[in-house]
Order: structure tokens, then C-alpha cells, then sequence
């Protein structure tokens, strides 16, 4: 009890505790490779057989039924692929297949080796009308099949032919000299000099390979090894890999990709792989060639389509240019931050905008992400966003007639009659959403804190104030509760003791709704400096124990046990991502307000002892703003990695990852960790911060395209505003 009056004292007096912070280690943004898609459809079902890019830039696919070649397309307005009848002589001929040699376009008819290239002086007869592999090799000798038998072809000679059943695929080692022809259960050497297949191994199930740093890499239906040039296995199967099902391989440069029935993926230098599937990067993922492709590219062939995956140098600041212009083109609704939803497939012309019961938490999260943005760098378009984001949380206070109380959301008369929340207001043109939950409260007090701080526009700041004022007010006029119209307390605004202290002190309520509004108080308390906002704060502190339930460490939270009621039992099935949000949108107040340097330094304990829990998810977010703290290691290499990683492309598509053989799963856990290691952004859906990083599947359908403003803005201007990010700097570009 000494113990307690003595510490309780130290709040009091408010001690300065606290050296000079140490500055915080700083990312320099410097340019790293950033990676999208450009997709391209076929118009019908087609069987496709290769894709390429000439030395020109020209990419053709070759099918069943002929040449096609893209055609429109580009960053998420996917073009088609048309057929080819640039060149009449050939678009009459019956194409079968096509390949490189010496980066020109060679093809195989029912009657002939033929090339454009070198004044057409490439034309050679053979006699497999229905061949339909070809590989070249030295001096313009070819190697044909038909799946069934061989044929080499070479100009002034006659040709040889060889029975040999189900080949699958032909290519040419130019260091050994000769050629290689595989099967399915076979992979046969050829001489042009002896003219002859020699069996070098045997295997089942094979399915492609490739030559690839002094080595064959074979696939099969269940992984791939690698052979010397001799046939002698040097590296046995290889299982751990997004998939095993192989069907092609492919070395581009010194990197070595895989195409399979689930998606593409490119080895990386420490064995682990970055992976291209869902529509996100390809039309679909049972793939059947990969090529290089233009400038850098690689170009991806399906059953569907093309998928041209483009590496282009960027920096954050580039890239957050790019979100910036998302948002405000797409996802801007009555001044709030929303999603554009009912799309078909991806197409962005088929979406339209939607309200959300958060509207206010998204847009507060955004109009964060715009005072950090102004605050760092006073763009004058930055302080334009915030001031319309905040006419829109404005009005939600307005809108309803009820004193304090935001509303949900607001929309135009007529569009909502189905959603019982939804109330008529007094101007016939509008409509506004009830049953306000605290995490848009929370929200708000963030938002409008940041602003009372950061923006030097008097008018914005002055009303920032009013609004947490007004929002407070209202709270302790009503006992700590959020009222609604009717005059009852909402289902989750409360911050009553006799609600709070009701839980089980495991049960993650106790915990969040104490620390929230310890936030909120100390947030209204320093910018208005009314006293009855420190004394509700030190009253629920020590006469109601949200002190203790604050600084409680996260390792006690759990499910309730057994002999607690039904409510604390719904609540504690699992950890709640969207509880993580909150904290974290009221660590802001709670640490940055704190009303005396003792309170700060135990605030900071609650907060790192939360974000260690949260470090294996990497998420930006978290990290950068633990960073308020002061600690060094706030794992800002992950959050760089985590924003350099997440995609352009913020489309809602089906993603699936719980089929992969490359990552290992987790028994079931209260933390929902399903894996040892969280997959990067671009690999998983599309998701916000309430939200677990360790979903693995996700059934987006491409249905919506979620905004930038609150996923990624955020982060990254809140890291340039704590100067953890540099601003743009031009020197090395850091390898994917």
C-alpha cells in the first residue's frame, strides 16, 4: 500500500524522468525494385503453347491455333491478346509453335522451320506435319518433334529422324554443344555430330527442365532436382517450393523461375522464393511458359493469358505518390476514405463507391497519414486533404441532432432503408448510420489530436480542439458511455467501470477499453487544459484500477475461463487484430500526452510489451509508430521491408497460400499465427490493419479495391514525420 501511494504521489507531481531520447536509426530512401503486373486475356479457351519477346520488344504467343499478340493493357487495365495478322504470308500459314534463336522469332509450320528474320533466308522443310517442338542449335541446325519422333534439321544436309515417344520439350546447351530432349521418364542427349538420342537419365513423372548454371534442373509432378551434364544427380528433389507440380522452367538471366498448376515463383539467392499467383499477377495460375520479356520484364503464359510481370527502380516516395493519386481518384466519398466495391473481376469501371460502418476510422486513419504527410514536408495539397477529410469527420458530429455523438457514417437520402442502423435526418437530402462502436472513436481522437498538434492552420486546429472537446464531453456526461439516439449506450462504446471491470482481468476488454480511454482523457486534458478530463483520467486510474488494467502485460491475455460469462467468452475466442488497431490508434494519446513523465515511462512499458507480441506479423504500422517510444530497435527494416513489399495492385483478388509446400504451418494458436514466418505483402490479400497478416487464403474475387490512404499513407508519413524514413534519395537500387 506504501508502495502504491508513494508511486501514485510520483503521477501527482509529474517528475522528470527522462534524459535526452537517442535518435532514432533513419532508412534511407533510396531506390529498390518495385514489381507489378500487366495482364493480357484471351478472348476465347485456347491451348497455348509459348510466349516470347523478340530483340525488338515484340512479345508473341503461340497456341493450337496460331500466333496471337497483345494487345492495349496496362497497370490494372488489363489488355487482350489478339490474333497475329501483322504479316499476312505468315497469319495464312499453320503455325504450331515458336521459339528464339539468337533472339529473333523462329516458328514451326506443318511443312517447314521458318523465320522473318535474316531476310526470311530461314526455311527449312521437314517431314512431321504435326511437329510442334523446336529448338536451335549451332549454325542454324534445328531439332524438331512431333511428341512421337525427332527430326534434325540443318540447311545443305539431309535431315535424320528417330523414334522417340512422348517428348515433351527440346532445348539446345550451347556450352556443351548438343541438344536435350526430355520425356516423361527420360531425358536423352543429342549430337548434332553423332545425330543420335543417348539416355543420360531415368526418372518418373518428369515434366520440364532447363540449363541453368552448369546444370540440368529437371521438374517433375512433385518438385525438381539437378543433374551434372552426365545425368548424375548432384542435387536430389527439391519439395520445399510453393508448389510441386512443375510445368516449365525457365533461367532468365542468373535467376532461376518455375512455372506450375498453382502459380509461378522465382528462386531467390537465399533459396527462398518470391510468388506469382492470383489475378493479382497473372490471368490464372496454371502456367505453361515463362520468357523474358521487354525492358527487364518476365512474361508469364497461362491457360488465360499473359501475365507481364514489369521490375521498374522506385523509391517510397515514388511510391507513395502513386497510393496518393489512388485515393484521391478512387476512393475519395463524401470526404471520407473509402473502398471502391461491386467490381466484376478487377474492372475498375464496374466499381462504385461504398460506405462502411468505419468510415470514420478509415478516414481518420488516412487524414493521419495527410497531417503526418503536411507536418513532414508542408505540401500545401497534404493540408488540402486534411482540411476536406475533416469536413467529413465534422459533419458526422453534426449530422445527427444527438449533442457529442458521431455517427457511423452519412449518405444520401434514399440508398439505406434496408440497414436498420441507418436513421433519416432533418434535411430530406441525407441519411446517417448509428450504433457508433469505439474503435471510430478512438479513431477520431487520434486524427484530431494529430491535427491539434501537427497543422499550423488556426481554423483546422481550432476545430480539431472542438471535436475532441465536443466527443469527450459527451462520454463523461454520460457516465463513460457513448449514447445513442435512443438514448441507450451503443454496443461497444463503453468505457464504464461497472462494463470495463466486468471482464475477467485475461479478457482483452478490460485491458483495451482502459488503456483507450486513459488516451482520450489525457488527449482532451492537453489540448483543452479542462480539469474534468485529468481528474475522470486519475479517478478510473486509482479508484477503478484502469491503471493495472492498462499495464496488465499481453502474455495474460486469453480466453475466458470457464466459469466466466457468455460475453466474456464470445469476446476472448481468439486474439482480436482489430482490438491491435485500437491500441495502437490510441498509443498516440496515451504516450504522447501522458500528463507526467512517470506515467509516460510506464505507458512506454505497455506499449513495447504489446508490440512484441506483434513483431512477427512486420506490419509497418505497429512498428513505426512504437517508434514514438524512443527504443532503437523498433524493427525498421521490417517495416521498410513491409512497405517496399506491399503491391501496387490493392485490388480484393482470390489468394491462396495454404496449399504451399515452402512454409511451415503452425499448430492452432490464440494469436492466429498460422506460420513460422509471415509471407511478404504481395503474396497474401489484400487486408487493413485490423486484421491478421498470417491469413493465408482469402476469397476477394477481385470484388473491391481497397484505398491506400489507411494501409499504407499511414505508416510510411507517420516514418517520414518521426524522421525513421528519409525523404527521396537517388544511388544504389536494392535487389527483390
Amino acid at each position: 500500500m506504501k508502495t502504491t501511494f508513494l508511486f501514485l504521489s510520483a503521477w501527482l507531481c509529474g517528475g522528470a524522468l527522462f534524459a535526452q531520447k537517442p535518435k532514432l536509426p533513419v532508412h534511407k530512401d533510396v531506390p529498390y525494385v518495385q514489381d507489378y503486373s500487366v495482364k493480357y486475356y484471351f478472348h476465347e479457351n485456347a491451348t497455348p503453347r509459348k510466349v516470347y519477346t523478340d530483340l525488338n520488344g515484340v512479345t508473341k504467343v503461340c497456341t493450337q491455333a496460331g500466333l496471337y499478340q497483345p494487345y492495349a493493357g496496362q497497370f490494372l487495365y488489363p489488355g487482350t491478346l489478339e490474333k497475329d495478322g501483322s504479316y499476312r504470308p505468315i497469319a495464312d500459314k499453320k503455325i504450331a509453335n515458336l521459339a528464339l534463336y539468337q533472339q529473333q522469332f523462329v516458328m514451326i509450320d506443318d511443312k517447314s522451320v521458318l523465320s522473318d528474320a535474316w531476310a526470311g533466308k530461314l526455311f527449312l522443310k521437314h517431314s512431321l506435319p504435326n511437329a510442334y517442338l523446336l529448338a536451335g542449335g549451332k549454325d542454324f541446325g534445328f531439332l524438331i518433334s512431333d511428341g512421337k519422333q525427332i527430326e534434325y534439321l540443318i540447311k545443305d544436309a539431309p535431315s535424320t529422324k528417330e523414334t522417340l515417344s512422348e517428348v515433351l520439350d527440346l532445348k539446345y546447351d550451347n556450352a556443351a554443344g548438343n541438344f536435350l530432349i526430355l520425356t516423361p521418364t527420360a531425358l536423352y542427349g543429342f549430337s548434332e555430330k553423332d545425330k543420335k538420342a543417348q539416355k543420360i537419365y531415368s526418372g518418373t513423372d518428369l515434366t520440364c527442365f532447363e540449363i541453368w548454371a552448369g546444370k540440368i534442373v529437371v521438374g517433375t509432378k512433385n518438385g525438381y532436382l539437378e543433374l551434372d551434364k552426365t545425368g548424375k544427380i548432384v542435387t536430389p528433389i527439391q519439395q520445399k517450393l510453393p508448389w510441386t507440380e512443375l510445368t516449365c522452367i525457365t533461367a532468365i538471366g542468373n535467376q532461376l523461375w518455375f512455372g506450375s498448376t498453382e502459380g509461378a515463383f522465382l528462386k531467390k539467392p537465399d533459396g527462398k522464393f518470391n510468388y506469382y499467383a492470383s489475378e493479382r499477377w497473372i490471368p490464372s495460375n496454371k502456367v505453361v511458359h515463362i520468357a523474358a520479356g521487354d525492358e527487364g520484364s518476365v512474361v508469364i503464359l497461362t491457360d488465360k493469358g499473359v501475365g507481364k510481370i514489369v521490375f521498374t527502380p522506385m523509391t517510397l516516395e515514388e511510391k507513395a505518390r502513386i497510393y496518393e493519386k489512388q485515393v484521391r481518384t478512387r476512393h475519395i466519398r463524401n470526404g471520407f476514405n473509402g473502398t471502391l466495391g461491386h467490381m466484376k473481376n478487377g474492372n475498375l469501371s464496374t466499381g462504385r463507391l461504398q460506405d462502411s460502418d468505419n468510415d470514420g476510422l478509415w478516414t481518420s486513419m488516412y487524414l493521419g497519414g495527410q497531417i503526418f504527410r503536411y507536418a513532414a514536408t508542408k505540401d500545401p495539397q497534404a493540408l488540402q486533404n486534411c482540411r476536406e477529410s475533416l469536413d467529413a469527420m465534422e459533419r458526422l458530429y453534426t449530422i445527427n441532432g444527438v449533442p457529442g455523438f458521431p455517427s457511423r457514417s452519412f449518405e444520401r437520402r434514399g440508398y439505406k432503408y434496408d440497414d436498420q442502423p441507418w436513421r433519416r435526418t432533418d434535411d430530406p437530402e441525407w441519411d446517417w448510420k448509428s450504433t457508433t462502436s469505439s474503435d471510430e472513436v478512438i479513431g477520431h481522437i487520434f486524427a484530431f489530436g494529430t491535427m491539434a498538434e501537427l497543422i499550423d492552420d488556426k481554423d483546422l486546429k481550432s476545430r480539431s480542439i472542438s471535436l475532441i472537446d465536443t466527443l469527450m464531453s459527451h462520454v463523461i456526461k454520460n457516465d463513460m458511455y457513448l449514447v445513442d439516439w435512443d438514448g441507450k449506450p451503443t454496443l461497444w462504446g463503453k468505457w464504464n467501470p461497472v462494463y470495463v471491470n466486468g471482464f475477467p482481468i485475461n479478457v482483452g476488454d478490460r485491458k483495451l477499453n482502459s488503456s483507450n480511454i486513459v488516451a482520450m482523457l489525457q488527449t482532451a486534458y492537453h489540448f483543452t487544459k479542462k480539469e474534468k478530463y485529468k481528474a475522470k483520467a486519475f479517478e478510473l486510474m486509482t479508484k477503478h484500477g484502469y491503471y493495472q488494467n492498462l499495464m496488465r502485460p499481453m502474455k495474460i491475455i486469453g480466453q475466458a475461463p470457464d466459469n466466466a460469462d457468455d460475453w466474456s467468452k464470445k469476446l476472448s475466442g481468439d486474439w482480436n487484430h482489430s482490438d491491435d488497431e485500437m491500441y495502437y490508434m490510441g498509443y498516440w494519446g496515451l504516450y504522447r500526452y501522458a500528463f507526467n513523465d512517470t506515467l509516460k515511462a510506464n505507458f512506454k512499458k505497455a506499449i513495447v510489451d504489446h508490440w512484441q507480441f506483434e513483431r512477427p506479423e512486420k506490419d509497418g504500422l505497429w512498428n513505426i509508430l512504437t517508434a514514438i517510444t524512443g527504443i532503437q530497435d523498433f524493427d525498421l527494416e521490417e517495416s521498410v521491408w513491409y512497405l517496399q513489399e506491399y503491391p501496387l495492385d490493392m485490388i480484393d483478388w482470390t489468394v491462396k497460400n495454404s496449399h504451399r509446400k515452402d512454409i511451415e504451418l503452425l499448430p492452432p494458436n490464440f494469436i492466429e499465427q498460422t506460420t513460422k514466418e509471415v509471407l511478404p505483402p504481395d503474396e497474401l490479400g489484400i487486408i487493413r490493419h485490423n486484421n491478421s497478416r498470417f491469413i493465408l487464403d482469402r476469397n476477394g474475387r477481385g470484388s473491391s479495391e481497397m484505398s491506400a490512404g489507411d494501409i499504407w499513407l499511414l505508416p510510411y508519413w507517420a516514418g517520414r514525420y518521426l524522421g525513421v524514413i528519409s525523404p527521396a534519395t537517388s544511388k544504389t537500387v536494392v535487389k527483390k
